[in-house]
């Protein structure tokens, strides 16, 4: 069968159709540049499958994700039953983005609302009865500098984040004002958050494998990547207990509750000095907000690898240096600084590191 290839306001319907049995669909950005590895009008799709929606591509080029119906459902219902029942959706996130391709699902599950919204929060609609709403980590930071969108959070039953390392300080922060946050950790291959404030939703089972690779298994994990079958076969193992997804995400328990560390390939070596990137830009984060500075390795002679940021603050890297001197060792902290007029993200909102890497070495 041939995929019909949707963008925009033609997801929501056209999820619930899939939902209701109706054929699968391709969500991209723009329908006039889908991805040719994706080839959506040729081989066909194995029966079960009901959206084929693309990888964040941070790193590198998005993969086209197949997600069945019953993964979608599967999610969306235990998605409900941890926030204490089924509610009303606002979206103000792509609907290409697995966070906001889910808040469509969830409603259509439910039968409830879902309302698509500015990506500013300067609207947010609630409906009668439960009402809840999905932002990443750079909305919530900017939505709380403004208290006419800090009121219109507090009345939300639920307020989930995710879509990057989410600073401790911000959710404190959020929480402290009213807003009941949800840190959720996923990603498209699990159709969006699967681990809820550190606890694995219903059905979900996390593993933590060498090197503190976290392995995810549940109803909810993808079917594969569409016509890439050694990309498939390096990610998706079956088990007796289900389909089991090997992350590029490294974690550990604290406390009975998943901490995500930072991915596999965040840890460089500098100076003879192995340095967590993932940590080191958490601490980036808590200090100048989601997104604003990016740490960076980069190749260097000397050092092996060289720390660098790139800022979209009017920052001096003697300025930055001083500001997270004590929240890192000396190595993590950044040799050199770079302004950029605004930082290079994917069309799912996250920081394009491999295009961040690319603007670095052009300037060098």
């Amino acid at each position: 069968m041939d995929v019909r290839v949707i963008s925009g306001s033609a997801v929501p319907p056209a999820v619930a159709e899939v939902l209701a049995g109706g054929p699968a669909v391709a969500v991209v950005a723009d329908e006039a540049s889908v991805p040719a590895s994706w080839d959506p009008a040729g081989s066909p799709l194995a029966p079960g499958i009901g959206v084929l929606i693309g990888t964040s591509g941070s790193t590198g080029e998005p993969k086209g994700v197949l997600l069945s119906t019953d993964a979608l459902r599967a999610s969306a219902e235990a998605t409900h039953r941890r926030l204490g029942g089924a509610g009303n959706w606002v979206c103000p996130l792509p609907l290409h983005y697995v966070a906001g391709l889910m808040t469509a699902a969830r409603a259509a599950v439910a039968g409830t609302r879902l309302s698509v919204v500015a990506s500013d929060l300067s609207e947010l609609p609630l409906a009668p009865g439960r009402n809840y709403l999905s932002v990443v980590a750079a909305q919530l930071h900017r939505g709380l500098e403004h208290p006419d969108v800090v009121a219109s959070l507090t009345g939300f039953d639920a307020v989930l984040v995710g879509g990057s390392a989410i600073p401790a300080d911000l959710l404190e922060r959020g929480r402290a004002a009213g807003v009941r946050l949800v840190a959720s950790y996923g990603m498209a291959e699990t159709c969006g958050g699967c681990v809820y404030d550190g606890e694995p939703l219903d059905g979900v089972r996390i593993g933590i494998g060498e090197h503190d690779r976290i392995e995810i298994t549940g109803d909810c994990v993808f079917s594969g990547y569409r016509l890439d079958p050694d990309a498939t076969a390096a990610a998706l193992h079956r088990t007796p207990d289900g389909r089991t997804l090997r992350t590029h995400d490294r974690g550990r328990w604290v406390d009975g509750r998943l901490r995500v560390l930072g991915r596999l390939d965040e840890v460089v070596i500098t100076g003879g000095v192995n340095v967590d990137l993932g940590r080191a830009q958490r601490a980036a984060d808590a200090v100048f907000g989601p997104g604003r500075v990016v740490l960076l390795g980069v190749p260097d002679e000397r050092w092996g690898t060289r720390i660098v940021a790139l800022s979209e603050l009017p920052l001096t890297v003697d300025e930055c240096r001083a500001r997270l001197s004590g929240r890192l060792e000396p190595a993590a902290i950044p040799r050199q600084l770079r302004r950029v007029a605004g930082l290079p993200r994917t069309s799912t909102g996250k920081i394009d590191r491999r295009s961040l890497r690319r603007l670095w070495a052009e300037g060098s």
